[in-house]
């Protein structure tokens, strides 16, 4: 890992009158590393992606590029690539021209060339002539992100890139953004409020929360060790039960788990993820009677109340699985796998 990192932001606090948008943020993010800022609507990412761009200016903190300190330096002069949720692309002017834009720089020899490549780095080589208004939403995204990485820039920022494409063009178009990026070594930060998208696309994912970072770490860290259930929840769907802590143990349906550094009689709450709990014979685990199924194509989704649990649990199964609404069921999970959190908590 390099000693310098490619971005790192050093206590970074940004207020807008009472609204306290950022608050303490720390992150170092390494060159050719892809980092995504993941949160709900208004925890602060996307002004955090405009900090960095020097399109905000922070009440308290640093931005550093390559070691140096920028928060002098203007958008433009900052070597920094910035990519919008709506594109952004001129109507005036021609694919080509767009990817061209912010090559003025150099020779018109040197920037043709430069967009021509870019053009045929996303497979768009073809569309060198066309305008803007005659692109689908899969082609505007790839224009733009030419745009971005033509003038080679020191880190792109993405700020929610895939949000306005529907589902299979999403899916398609993130997956071709990502082997560019890994292609060009491109240093990058993701905005989103995907938590899939999250865990597929970045190497690490910093969590925030109202303005701070609640926990970084890979996807895997993340997922299967949560900081909080704030984080739990967030990363993916949770079976949830509240109890307390006895003797360094919490019961729960599925029998007694270990909780240790909880003090004796603090209230807890004992989750698992629905992939943790499995459907067993009647002759273990814990009785439980299926109240809803849901087709969901190659998998279906049941929705099986189970005494302990205060609401129905929801576990995929195959779609040729048998059971039906009334159908009896039996149910584990291993004690090793509940994620255990302080009740009161979030």
């Amino acid at each position: 890992m390099s000693a310098t990192p490619r971005l790192e932001l050093r206590h970074l606090g940004l207020h807008f009158g009472a609204v306290r948008a950022l608050d303490g943020i720390a992150l170092a993010v390494q060159p050719g590393e892809i980092v995504a800022l993941l949160g709900d609507s208004g925890c602060g990412k996307s002004t955090l992606l405009r900090v960095i761009a020097g399109l905000e200016r922070p009440d308290r903190g640093s931005v550093r590029l390559d070691g140096a300190e920028i928060g002098g330096v203007p958008p433009e002069a900052r070597g920094v690539g910035l990519m919008f949720q709506d594109y952004a692309l001129f109507p005036h002017l021609t694919v080509a021209e767009n990817v061209r834009f912010g090559l003025h720089a150099h020779p018109r020899a040197t920037a043709q060339a430069l967009a021509a490549a870019r053009l045929e780095q996303v497979g768009l080589a073809h569309r060198a002539a066309s305008y803007p208004a005659t692109l689908s939403g899969g082609e505007s995204q790839r224009v733009a992100l030419a745009r971005a990485l033509a003038p080679g820039p020191r880190i792109l920022l993405l700020d929610e890139p895939f949000s306005n494409l529907d589902r299979r063009t999403r899916d398609r178009v993130r997956a071709d953004t990502l082997a560019l990026l890994r292609e060009t070594g491109t240093t990058t930060i993701l905005v989103t409020h995907d938590p899939e998208e999250a865990l597929g696309f970045a190497d690490r994912i910093a969590l925030m929360r109202a303005g701070r970072i609640a926990q970084i770490g890979t996807g895997p860290d993340l997922y299967g060790r949560p900081a909080s259930r704030f984080a739990a929840r967030f990363l993916g769907d949770l079976v949830e039960v509240a109890a307390s802590c006895r003797a360094g143990r919490v019961a729960t349906p599925f029998g007694p788990c270990p909780a240790p550094g909880f003090a004796e009689g603090t209230p807890l709450v004992a989750c698992w993820r629905p992939e943790a709990i499995r459907l067993v014979s009647s002759a273990e685990g814990l009785p439980g009677r299926v109240v809803g199924r849901r087709f969901l194509g190659a998998t279906a989704l049941l929705s099986i109340a189970a005494e302990g649990f205060p609401a129905p649990l929801a576990l995929p199964v195959a779609a040729n699985d048998g059971r039906d609404v009334g159908t009896t069921v039996h149910l584990a999970a291993d004690p090793a796998e509940a994620l255990i959190f302080q009740g009161e908590r979030d």
